[in-house]
């Protein structure tokens, strides 16, 4: 039997206001943690899908039991945890077992992110789902943002953070949905080529158009 806490809270969650959602996505090294960092401190709730699927592969969580069964006790380490690197190596040279792990985050992952977004009191979030073009998760958001910039500045970018050849940086960059099918997508671009005052004064334009589109389509809160 389940607790009145517990029914009271599923209650306010089926019949709360809907929340207008903004998917944040990009490619490696756009910018996407700058931008989602400077809605934040505007007091705008984030979910990253990132984060999340990090979470569900915890030790005790039935995604990594799901990946134990299906895809191997090899990529479980002595601690019981996954092995990331042997499953990124695999993935990276293995597109059938890349769609294999796929079939096993991706529900957990949109769940959960789904469950997070029901609990929240404010008319507005912002989802990161750096890989929305390849996932095609989440077809009920209201808007998607995408954070561009050019590729010889994502390049740099992550060879400097990474420490990693060019080649590398090229290989991770092809391995990605292209710049124009993010860019076919968006409703809304941030383009972060250039200074942190650009990027903010960018972000608080769309802040302020949220805020109203928000409050447009689902009400005051």
């Amino acid at each position: 039997m389940v607790s009145a806490e517990w029914r009271n809270e599923l209650f306010r969650i089926l019949n709360k206001k809907r929340t207008f959602v903004v998917v944040l996505t990009g490619g490696i090294a756009s910018g996407k943690t700058a931008v989602s960092d400077l809605f934040a401190r505007r007091d705008v709730p984030i979910i990253d899908t990132d984060v999340i699927a990090h979470e569900i592969v915890e030790p005790g969580q039935p995604a990594l039991d799901q990946i134990r069964n299906e895809l191997g006790q090899e990529f479980i380490n002595q601690e019981g945890r996954l092995d990331r690197r042997k499953m990124r190596n695999a993935i990276f040279s293995d597109p059938e077992l890349r769609l294999k792990l796929e079939g096993i985050l991706h529900p957990a992952i949109t769940a959960e992110a789904s469950r997070q977004i029901a609990l929240l009191d404010k008319p507005w979030c912002i989802l990161v789902v750096p890989l929305l073009v390849e996932s095609g998760l989440f077809p009920w958001i209201d808007r998607v943002l995408v954070v561009d910039a050019e590729e010889s500045v994502q390049i740099a970018r992550v060879m400097a953070r990474d420490n990693i050849s060019r080649k590398r940086a090229q290989a991770i960059l092809d391995a990605q949905a292209g710049r124009q099918q993010r860019l076919r997508l968006a409703d809304d671009i941030i383009e972060n080529n250039s200074s942190l005052g650009q990027l903010e004064a960018a972000v608080d334009r769309l802040y302020k158009r949220y805020n109203t589109m928000a409050k447009e389509l689902y009400g005051d809160f």
